[in-house]
């Protein structure tokens, strides 16, 4: 009787402690992870506006004015993958409705241009250069239409469905699709030249345009619109909050992470004036960490010139951007630490898992410990200027607030970073002031449930 119960006591403390935290919702989707995991692609446009000098085409620019000389697809394709891109965006229409492809929706497009003698194909040639390259490929077509004689009455609504259709049927997997937030306001209108305003939410049947685009890619992500899966956030400059919870507030019902787009440039499209203003290291590093380093990912926009290529001062910085990145994140200082925690779960949930290179096992608190210290203790002094923390958001974000110390020489000194230590999510990067230390402790001070940590680094 006394083995029995022995053994039934085991059994209920093994059962105990190999036991998950219960979610935190929202959750994401595994389409919403994989999505979160790429953190870095790039943003392509291109169209009329190249070849007028502009950024918001009116809608009356002649289709003629669109003829790329030496366009190749191919060196944007290796450029983006040489600098790390995991894919990119193409702006197949703008605002002023001119489509890179030869729609039957409209005259407004490729096949009125002298380009390839009305036989061209932009969205092709880049989609196969993307294939060739390994890139995804994704596709931005801009609700709001300038050209378009009915923009903002019935007619074009069914216009603009059909856009969607023949681009997510003709050109392969697609990993996003873009609505642009710019919607309604003066245009050309097939020569009526007033301003029309409309209701975004409501006039473009963003349920029906959402149901064509993942009817044909189920594990695309949807930007803009009332149905979106990921979301913009708030800025053109590159820069997420410094506080950034993937469900946009604490209470908010569904994950949507955050996507930062900037162009390399001020302008969105290439302007000659501007190849003395590209961004410079230090601004693109910069942008890295406030991007990815909080918990978003980074959509970095490249102005194809009218030659039809990127701008060699564009490709060359770029190449060094990455390079940077990844020499400043090349060498885990923790590695091979020695990893304590004031609290553990238990079992599989041990303090190790946040040093072990596996995404799949994370650190946890007990139910009731919604804080909690963890330590990291090295052979030798290091000297250290950047941590990164990553939290297991299968089961939602939790960490509302964390703080760094350091010890040398038995003292321990707080850590005063650059960058806040507020929530935490996919990825947070905090920088700081180079400290030699013996060893590293955080301290998560508040969390929406027990903590949930799967990696952390050092460099």
């Amino acid at each position: 009787m006394k083995r029995l119960i022995l053994t039934t006591v085991i059994v209920l403390a093994l059962a105990s402690c190999t036991k998950a935290p219960s979610p935190i919702y929202p959750i994401p989707t595994a389409e919403q992870l994989a999505w979160q995991k790429l953190e870095t692609y790039a943003f392509i446009h291109f169209g009329l506006n190249t070849f007028n000098d502009m950024e918001w085409g009116y809608g009356n620019t002649p289709a003629a004015t669109f003829n790329p000389e030496n366009l190749d697809c191919e060196q944007w394709a290796a450029t983006l993958k040489n600098c790390g891109m995991k894919g990119v965006i193409l702006t197949a229409k703008h605002h002023d409705g001119f489509c890179l492809w030869s729609t039957k929706s409209t005259d407004y497009n490729i096949s009125n241009s002298p380009y390839k003698n009305g036989e061209g194909d932009i969205v092709r040639e880049l989609s196969d250069a993307c294939r060739k390259y390994g890139l995804l490929f994704g596709i931005y077509c801009s609700p709001w239409d300038r050209n378009n004689a009915r923009y903002g009455y019935p007619e074009y609504v069914a216009t603009y469905h059909q856009q969607i259709q023949e681009l997510t049927s003709n050109y392969g997997p697609l990993f996003e699709f873009w609505f642009d937030g710019a919607n309604g306001g003066d245009g050309y209108y097939g020569g009526a030249n007033e301003t029309r305003e409309i209701d975004h939410n409501k006039y473009y049947d963003y349920q029906r345009a959402k149901d064509i685009v993942l009817s044909q890619h189920p594990t695309a992500m949807i930007f803009g619109g009332p149905y979106e899966t990921v979301r913009w956030v708030g800025n053109e400059k590159g820069i997420a909050g410094t506080t950034n919870w993937c469900n946009v507030t604490e209470t908010g019902s569904a994950w949507t992470p955050a996507e930062v787009d900037v162009s390399i440039r001020p302008g969105w499209f290439y302007h000659e004036n501007e190849d003395g203003k590209v961004k410079t290291l230090a601004e693109l590093c910069d942008i890295y960490y406030q991007s990815v380093g909080r918990n978003a990912n980074l959509l970095l926009n490249f102005p194809v010139t009218p030659d039809g290529t990127i701008h060699p001062i564009d490709s060359a910085r770029s190449v060094e951007f990455y390079h940077t990145i990844c020499n400043e994140l090349s060498h885990n200082l923790l590695a091979g630490a020695k990893v304590k925690a004031d609290n553990e779960r238990g079992c599989r949930f041990s303090a190790s898992n946040v040093n072990d290179n596996n995404p799949e096992t994370y650190w946890a608190t007990d139910d009731e410990n919604d804080f909690g210290t963890i330590s990291f203790s090295m052979d030798k002094p290091v000297m250290m200027s950047r941590v990164m923390i990553q939290e297991y958001v299968k089961l939602g974000q939790r960490v509302k607030s964390f703080y760094l110390e350091g010890e040398k020489d038995g003292n321990w000194f707080r850590i005063n970073t650059f960058d806040e230590t507020t929530t935490v999510g996919y990825k947070r990067i905090v920088r700081f002031n180079p400290v030699e230390l013996d060893k590293l402790m955080i301290y998560f001070e508040e969390s929406r449930g027990p903590l949930c940590i799967s990696n952390i680094e050092a460099y």
